[in-house]
């Protein structure tokens, strides 16, 4: 048992050495902070003219109430849960190239929950409708309601994301063993807590029995499979770039590794996806018509299908390109198939997905949605939000990970750390 007085000691000397960490850097550092505050603030100002306003200054309607927010919220939640495809391999197959970069894509998946919860906020319109999500303040009708659910688990994950990286670097810091009897129940809590965050948003969509266009039993895994694409092709682009801008060490075969998962993945997604619209247009019925203003357009309302092909061509170019080995372990065409499935997947999952479920609305009537000027500043803003403490979380783990950063510094102040 580690002594309670010293191991406060030890936390707050480790915060505030990482505190310091965070102010210090190179230009490229500082400008690329300073960026990412601008656009925060920028995107703050235009959410406080909503806030104010309400949701009437977006372009979303009684028609169309979910647009870009929540196309961005269900993108993100599937970028957070692809963070197991790292923590499987990495602390159940012991996967060495793997396992030297699991904590820093945890901490991508923390990231990606807080853009996402975020994302949640700005479309309740006003901030003090927030309350009602918090629990024994407000009443999330829990467990009745899937929202409340959602809740719980997006927030169960982030606290799951934070506590389990932030242990094991404390204990690196410190250059202590980490108790792998106490935080490993909690590694392997993460796994289906991670599966379960986008099975219970893919039910807030399913359960919508007046929607059929979102109303399919396999969506649940169709929204895990295309997840675990997007999610890992995020990872490989942001990995690569640390090893440039850093010292730290990552071999091509964790990268490789990771993108013969997604061509897994991509598979499943897009067999899923040929699934459902064989349902759709072989039955013929008239529930088919979302599907038709999606892949065709309906009665000339054609503002989704340019970009649903485009979609289309990116995720089937990129599942070859993930298939083939010598294209998968050549960095070039493996970076082109992960733009590829980042952009096609947030288009089939985002909007492609949102917004035909509105159309057309239950009294026929078709209100094509297309997001404004106040909408994409505050997404933008949001992104660089999320960016911006993706970017300061690397500041502090990347040099414990490689070992620049440490406890030396403690031990010079006089104290002692016991070692196990």
């Amino acid at each position: 048992m580690e002594n309670p007085q010293g191991l406060l000691k030890e936390t707050w000397h480790f915060y505030k050495k990482t505190l310091m960490l965070v102010f210090r850097g190179s230009k490229i550092y500082y400008a690329w902070c300073i960026s990412l505050l601008a656009m925060i603030i920028v995107g703050f100002i235009f959410y406080w003219k909503q806030h104010e306003m309400g949701l009437i200054e977006t372009n979303l309607t009684d028609q169309v109430s979910w647009g870009l927010y929540i196309a961005n919220f269900t993108y993100l939640v599937g970028m957070a849960a692809a963070a197991v495809l790292l923590v499987i391999p990495s602390y159940i197959y012991q996967f060495k190239p793997i396992k030297e970069i699991v904590v820093l894509g945890e901490l991508f998946a923390a990231s990606s929950i807080i853009m996402a919860i975020l994302f949640v906020m700005v479309d309740l319109g006003r901030l003090d409708r927030v309350w009602h999500m918090i629990p024994f303040v407000g009443s999330m009708n829990f467990p009745a309601s899937l929202l409340a659910w959602d809740v719980l688990v997006l927030n169960g994950y982030l606290l799951l994301n934070l506590f389990i990286p932030i242990y094991l670097l404390v204990k690196f810091y410190y250059r202590k063993e980490p108790n792998w009897k106490f935080i490993l129940p909690f590694i392997l809590l993460s796994i289906p807590w991670a599966v379960g965050i986008h099975t219970v948003t893919a039910f807030l969509y399913n359960g919508l029995a007046a929607r059929p266009f979102w109303n399919a039993s396999i969506l649940a895994p169709r929204f895990l499979a295309s997840a675990f694409c997007s999610g890992p092709a995020i990872i490989i682009i942001i990995f690569q770039i640390i090893r440039k801008v850093s010292s730290i060490t990552l071999e091509d075969k964790a990268l490789f590794k990771i993108a013969e998962l997604i061509a897994y993945s991509m598979f499943l997604n897009l067999f899923l996806l040929g699934a459902e619209i064989f349902k759709e247009y072989y039955s013929g019925t008239v529930h088919m018509a979302s599907f038709k203003y999606l892949f065709e357009g309906l009665h000339e309302h054609t503002a989704l299908v340019p970009w649903i092909w485009t979609a289309m061509a990116m995720n089937v170019t990129a599942f070859f390109l993930f298939l083939i080995p010598s294209t998968r372990k050549r960095l070039s065409t493996l970076n082109l198939g992960c733009l590829f499935v980042i952009v096609g997947v947030w288009i089939e999952k985002g909007p492609g997905f949102v917004i035909p479920g509105f159309v057309p609305d239950p009294l026929g009537e078709i209100h094509e949605y297309v997001p404004n000027l106040l909408e994409l500043m505050v997404s933008f803003g949001i992104w660089a939000t999320g960016l911006l403490i993706f970017t300061l979380l690397m500041k502090v783990a990347i040099p414990i990970e490689t070992g620049e950063f440490s406890h030396t510094e403690y031990e010079k102040e006089g104290y002692t750390v016991k070692r196990h």
